[in-house]
């Protein structure tokens, strides 16, 4: 069998068995590489060549002091589910591309979606940071896997999967998801389209920019192109005229 390697971090021993008896019973291939309980403990069982950890569930207050330290003294290549009693890290969680973020104490689903999605990325071959696709020099750009939204004091992240456009209006940007839900985003779309990946992503018009996985149909009027997606918009979706060529080839793969 091959086993998917884990290391817990955690300072409290009890947290640390409880967690282990938890994914061992969901998993039989899960085998437990490592616990640690610190930040020193951590780096030195990552700096070790014998160890090796596929996902790293990672507590953020350890014993002497918190895991984004971690992060700043050491390249962690493995998938990383953040785990906290509290719900203030979640920002800097997402910030070093972490998976998911749990809040304590763990539900069984919770837990279980986390590594799910950890197998799924594993078996594809990604890496924390490798959703992206070669610029013109051969490097790797990178693309957002998710938007973080304030909404007055709580911040909401939206899965970039789960969008299904993002358009201006009244020097605003929204992002509208697949489900309909609409926020409110504190950036432009000419910053949105630097973070989107280009092959799921277009630019209709100076105020859009839609998922291909939005678009439900599509009606020529005169020279134009306007877009019925799912879901509906309060606004006409039209492809600029200088656009239309590049879109149609973007919808074909071209």
């Amino acid at each position: 069998m091959s086993y998917l390697n884990i290391l817990i971090v955690e300072d409290e021993a009890m947290a640390r068995r409880s967690l282990a008896n938890a994914l061992t019973g969901l998993y039989p291939e899960v085998k437990i590489a490592g616990e640690t309980g610190s930040v020193t403990e951590t780096l030195e069982w990552l700096r070790n060549p014998d160890n090796r950890a596929d996902i790293i569930f990672m507590d953020v207050e350890l014993s002497d002091g918190n895991c984004f330290e971690i992060f700043r003294q050491s390249d962690v290549k493995a998938q990383v589910i953040m785990t906290t009693a509290y719900d203030s890290y979640a920002v800097k969680a997402f910030e070093v591309e972490s998976i998911d973020y749990l809040l304590k104490p763990i539900s069984t689903a919770d837990l279980r979606r986390a590594v799910e999605r950890c197998m799924g990325r594993i078996a594809s071959g990604k890496g924390r940071a490798e959703d992206g696709r070669q610029d013109g020099e051969g490097r790797r750009r990178r693309f957002k896997e998710r938007f973080l939204v304030k909404i007055n004091d709580t911040i909401v992240p939206i899965r970039t999967d789960d969008i299904a456009f993002f358009f201006s209006e009244d020097k605003s940007t929204f992002i509208v998801t697949s489900g309909g839900k609409k926020y409110v985003a504190d950036f432009s779309l000419d910053v949105s389209m630097e973070w989107l990946d280009p092959e799921t992503f277009f630019r209709i018009s100076r105020n859009c920019i839609i998922s291909m996985s939005a678009i439900s149909s599509i009606a020529k009027i005169g020279s134009r192109l306007k877009i019925e997606s799912s879901p509906r918009t309060s606004f006409d979706m039209i492809v600029s005229r200088a656009r239309t060529d590049d879109f149609l080839q973007w919808l074909e793969g071209r």
